[in-house]
């Protein structure tokens, strides 16, 4: 991809979630994307995108509807457009490849203008409590898909985008908490076993930049529920590297 240099990232948009506008969420969203030069090399969504994603052989949910087609833009202008899975769209089976999107799996090192960058949403590494253990199991047992899609799709995206709002209803503002989080000690230990100038993550919501004792950054995306277009930004000619908040 000779001449294209800017690579995007960004996770936790919530296409869909019911908290403030969502309407207006995905109109800034959209913009965003609109935003993107045509020119650049590669956008990398780390998960969250939607705040609910089940993908039935034939039906697929509506809302993000304009998103998915400036992502579509974006890639027949010949930008790369990948995709992490987040804990909230994790049930996406083959549409986003069918339009042209990359599927990742966390953590994955990519090299980027001599770089070297660890990627993902960041959920569950390093380690995670029982109930998001046992939730990640069921989530993702075929035999649960399976029985999930016997349920017609009005029902289905009821009761789950039903289920997630009233999940982030019930749960204050997560606060990333430095050292003793478990996303910051499996940097720390991957740094030591390899080199990564980058860590970058979603999933807590909470917008973190922390230097590791290997000399690593910890990139840690704030969400877009709350405002803003939060995202990071590399330049492959130059090495410039920057974190937008908000």
């Amino acid at each position: 991809m000779e001449g294209r240099s800017l690579v995007w990232f960004v996770s936790d948009v919530h296409l869909g979630l019911r908290t403030a506008d969502p309407v207006e969420r995905e109109a800034r969203f959209v913009a965003f994307l609109k935003g993107i030069p045509r020119d650049s090399m590669a956008l990398y969504l780390l998960g969250d995108i939607w705040d609910f994603w089940y993908e039935y052989r034939d039906v697929v949910p509506r809302e993000g509807a304009r998103v998915v087609a400036e992502l579509i833009a974006l890639m027949d202008a010949g930008v790369q457009v990948y995709f992490f899975p987040g804990n909230h769209d994790l049930w996406c089976f083959s549409f986003f490849e069918s339009i042209g999107m990359k599927r990742c799996t966390q953590p994955q090192l990519v090299e980027i203008g001599g770089k070297s960058f660890c990627l993902g949403h960041g959920d569950g590494l390093g380690g995670g409590s029982f109930s998001y253990r046992f939730l990640n199991c069921l989530f993702t047992s075929r035999f649960v898909q399976w029985l999930f899609s016997l349920l017609h799709p009005w029902l289905a995206y009821r009761l789950g985008t039903g289920w997630s709002g009233g999940k982030r209803e019930k749960h204050s503002r997560y606060r990333f908490r430095g050292e003793s989080e478990p996303l910051y000690k499996f940097a720390v230990e991957q740094s030591g076993q390899v080199h990564v100038d980058y860590f970058i993550f979603g999933h807590f919501h909470d917008a973190v930049d922390m230097t590791l004792p290997y000399g690593a950054r910890l990139i840690v995306l704030k969400d877009w529920i709350g405002g803003g277009t939060p995202h990071a930004v590399f330049d492959a000619a130059s090495g410039a590297f920057s974190v937008v908040r908000a």
